[in-house]
């Protein structure tokens, strides 16, 4: 017994290690960390060279629920409220209805390729509707992608919230067949609204308790990170046994904890990370040992039908119906259309049928492995090119990731940060008293060479230099770009993204068509660049978003507050 339970620890030790180690290969081959992590645990499986067999799905269940739990609670943590200005009402009704239309028309399809009752294929399309948070930023992050903020910030709140719906239609759908009944009645709609009402009570009611708590107590430093991740849990189980939707209050902790001032939020956010990559890797390795390759042989034919409806029909009509009434330009529609990437929440809803006796159990399970590695191997692959192509990538920011922090207990959120001064980034050889730091932030010292220089304004920042800095922290965002020296693409270099030229957004438009000597339409002459963009363009303009006229294209540069402040001018030959 003792050596058996050595022989586990070296067993998930070394496919850890391998899961890790092959991170880097990922990047390079511009594949899905998340495909590999599959992969691995397929071939310690059974039918690969470990013959590790493990069939216990409940220990899955339980193991998936954990790690998608933490993953929420992570992507809640950095997602920022300025992005629900142009993402958020797209983003609820994709993940709401978009879900329930993907899964319907998923679901009639596979009714009649698996020549299933209807109610049993509507499960089956609720199984794999949702998107898949951590697998589509993961591999945009690897490729170095910064997306337009319309595009990027719907598909990270939608990705974020549609788990809670997916996981309302399975379950509701699955109990619906545990009954014997044949029918969606009105009860499934009264429970739809228990569950997400009291998931976001839960949610938020928790997330203000916690927040008192991070800011209150006094604790040992490293405790902080463990009792927000703690806490979140606690949350998510105490929703799902009240009725409410866990996975919807655990991501509106950590949205809450993310936006408000907190102490050691960078210290929490350091912990989560780590914790959000164990729980995708043990998560993945877990469900590639699950599955039997050697299965998947009889659902080839149904897997490939239902993958492309689902890719091809199924996604792409949900978001044209969804996004319809918010003017989305065709080219982000087709760019979110195709960045439904499935990943774990579909395979751990698959274990549902198991756990619950239901007839076909194997075949749902299956299936959905099988349109999962698809999605992987088709859509991620081609995500990172698409967006290129499209012109959806925009010149990209740096994350807060390179700098020293110390906490103030006491000082609402307050902390004191050192950033390195790299060469090439924006602040190297910038006099202090014109560096361009937000109004709260405070400058407290330079460290150079070993030594404290007071806050001079006349001092020129040096590579190498620290500069200490007294800031909230919740009002850092703009701080990474000062400091990292980013390797930007040529396309995105400013004078070629922007263009050579950069005007204020008070300017008017026949000002702007008079000194270039291009005719202005009718409809725009009067209005000032902000408003030409409005109109054109769309109501809620993001950086990255351009207008030709004629010879003239003007490119959103700048923004604050949902304003436009200033735009690039670029000129074409005739």
């Amino acid at each position: 017994m003792i050596d058996a339970s050595y022989q586990l620890i070296l067993i998930c030790a070394f496919l850890g290690l391998v899961s890790i180690g092959i991170t880097g290969l990922s990047q390079r081959l511009g594949a899905p960390s998340l495909l590999l992590f599959l992969v691995v645990g397929m071939l310690a499986g059974e039918d690969g060279p470990g013959g590790i067999r493990f069939d216990d799905v409940s220990t899955a269940f339980l193991v998936g629920n954990i790690a998608l739990a933490v993953i929420l609670l992570d992507g809640g943590l950095r997602t920022h409220v300025s992005s629900f200005r142009v993402g958020l009402r797209p983003a609820l009704v994709l993940s709401t209805l978009g879900v329930a239309i993907t899964g319907a028309l998923v679901g009639v399809v596979a009714c009649w390729v698996l020549d299933w009752p209807l109610l049993n294929g509507l499960l089956l399309g609720a199984i794999v509707g949702s998107t898949d948070a951590a697998a589509v930023f993961g591999l945009l992050h690897a490729a170095g992608l910064q997306l337009k903020q319309r595009s990027g910030a719907t598909l990270e709140i939608e990705s974020g919230t549609n788990d809670p719906m997916a996981i309302f239609l399975t379950v509701s759908l699955l109990s619906l067949l545990s009954a014997g009944q044949d029918g969606i009645g009105v009860a499934l709609f009264a429970e739809f609204f228990q569950q997400m009402g009291l998931g976001a009570a839960l949610g938020l009611g928790g997330g203000w308790v916690l927040l008192q708590l991070l800011n209150r107590l006094t604790l040992p430093r490293v405790l902080y990170p463990l009792l927000a991740v703690t806490f979140g849990l606690s949350i998510f189980g105490l929703s799902n046994l009240w009725g409410g939707s866990g996975f919807l209050a655990i991501y509106l902790i950590g949205l809450l904890l993310g936006n408000r001032p907190l102490n050691y939020l960078h210290d929490i956010r350091w912990l989560m990370d780590g914790l959000a990559w164990l729980s995708q890797i043990g998560m993945f390795l877990l469900l590639g040992l699950l599955v039997t390759p050697s299965n998947l042989v009889d659902i080839i034919y149904p897997g490939l039908v239902i993958a492309a409806v689902l890719m091809l029909v199924a996604r792409p009509a949900a978001v044209l119906l969804c996004l319809l009434p918010f003017r989305f330009p065709l080219r982000e529609q087709v760019f979110i259309s195709w960045v439904g990437l499935k990943g774990a929440v579909p395979i751990i809803l698959a274990l549902f049928p198991y756990l619950s006796g239901l007839e076909y159990s194997d075949t749902y399970f299956e299936v959905t492995f099988f349109v999962v590695l698809l999605s992987l191997c088709l859509q991620g692959w081609t995500i990172a090119p698409l967006a290129r192509r499209l012109g959806l990538d925009v010149p990209p920011h740096a994350e807060d990731r390179e700098h020293l922090g110390v906490a103030l207990p006491g000082e609402d959120g307050r902390e004191l940060l050192a950033y390195h001064i790299y060469p090439g980034s924006p602040a190297d050889a910038y006099r202090l008293d014109r560096l361009p730091l937000p109004e709260a932030v405070r400058v407290v010292g330079v460290i150079r060479e070993g030594e404290a220089l007071p806050p001079a304004p006349d001092l020129n920042l040096r590579p190498g230099d620290y500069l200490v800095l007294l800031t909230p922290a919740h009002e850092t965002r703009e701080l990474p770009d000062l400091f990292s020296a980013l390797p930007t693409p040529t396309h995105l270099l400013a004078h070629d993204f922007f263009g050579p030229f950069t005007l204020r957004s008070e300017a008017l438009i026949d000002d702007v068509g008079a000194a270039y000597g291009v005719r202005i339409p009718e409809e725009l002459r009067g209005l000032d660049l902000d408003s030409v963009m409005r109109k054109r363009v769309h109501h809620l303009p993001v950086v990255g978003d351009r207008l030709r006229l004629d010879s003239l294209e003007l490119v959103v540069k700048k923004m604050a507050q949902g304003k436009v402040l200033q735009l690039g001018l670029k000129l074409h030959a005739h």
